[in-house]
């Protein structure tokens, strides 16, 4: 009785944040990623230590409420039931493809709550799925070797690619590497293989390879690229026309020829935007690669690439929203 009446309170006083944090909850319930857990690791075992409990020690950790995974376990040992040993050697038994997982599920229960709601974003590009993909890596911890925790170069904790939705504002896949100083492209063939008909990938200069783009048109999908120069074996065709201008600088667009190690050939379009102000590279034009069709304008995807939403961005989001 007294705990339905603290809960009106809060209900009618703060309905959002009611709401949403019952959203949370359902969504990372203990039973669903126990469930996770269960279906795709390989190597462990729950034993006696539950995969849900570590997810929930460590959300503790990565919003501040603890400086630390052993801060966090002090704080609950006795629930836990287990010794800290026993906590680390799961963390680092887990599995990257299950830390895939848990992303990709939860991020589709989470996309069902946002389309229910009618919360979802305008289409950036109508009659396509846009998905923007970055890579993003764990910078240097002072949870690191003393030594270390100064040195860019000294062992980083693993990177990886993301996903991300713009429409739904979700990371809604991402594929982990536990190398930190692996190459991006190692990843390549695993992202690849999400490419869906009618998709659209807007990436930097980094996804520029002869591979990935023939790719694309093998799935039917599509991609906003920023050319890279030494990643492919292209010719331009014909003229460069000017387009207009858009807020960053002028738009030109001409006709390349790109091909690959068989010599298959396939004609995309170079979007240049001649900047108003050079880049922190100091280039004062980037050149955008696409194999839209040309009824999308050369202006749309300028400005699409420009407008792309980062994981810094994605992540300096979340920490506005979790900081309240």
């Amino acid at each position: 009785m007294t705990l339905g009446k603290v809960f009106d309170a809060y209900a009618t006083q703060a309905p959002i944040c009611v709401m949403t944090r019952a959203a949370l909850e359902n969504i990372f319930s203990s039973d669903r990623l126990d469930s996770i857990f269960d279906e795709h690791a390989e190597r462990q075992r729950t034993n006696e230590l539950m995969f849900s409990s570590v997810a929930d020690m460590m959300a503790s950790v990565v919003c501040r409420i603890h400086p630390s995974v052993n801060a966090a376990y002090n704080a609950r040992a006795e629930e836990l039931g287990v010794s800290v040993n026993a906590v680390y050697d799961k963390l680092q038994g887990i599995e990257p493809h299950v830390s895939r997982q848990v992303v990709r599920e939860t991020a589709a229960r989470a996309a069902l709550i946002i389309e229910k709601t009618k919360a979802t974003n305008s289409s950036p590009l109508p009659g396509y799925r846009v998905k923007i993909v970055d890579g993003n890596h764990l910078r240097r911890t002072d949870r690191r070797i003393g030594e270390l925790r100064t040195m860019n170069v000294a062992p980083l904790p693993g990177k990886s690619l993301v996903v991300l939705d713009p429409q739904l504002r979700l990371a809604i896949d991402v594929l982990p590497i536990e190398d930190g100083h692996a190459s991006e492209r190692r990843l390549f063939p695993e992202l690849i293989e999400t490419i869906e008909r009618r998709d659209v990938f807007i990436a930097d200069r980094n996804f520029c390879t002869t591979k990935l783009l023939f790719a694309f048109f093998a799935k039917h999908g599509y991609f906003i690229i920023r050319q890279h120069g030494n990643s492919l074996h292209w010719e331009l065709k014909g003229r460069r026309k000017r387009i207009g201008e858009i807020e960053t600088g002028v738009v030109y667009e001409q006709a390349m020829r790109i091909c690959d190690d068989d010599d298959n050939v396939r004609v995309i379009r170079r979007i240049t935007v001649e900047l108003n102000e050079p880049t922190r590279d100091g280039d004062t034009e980037i050149h955008i690669l696409t194999n839209l069709p040309k009824k999308v304008g050369a202006l749309k995807i300028a400005d699409l690439y420009a407008d792309r939403w980062t994981i810094e961005t994605a992540f300096q989001e979340m920490a506005e929203n979790l900081d309240g």
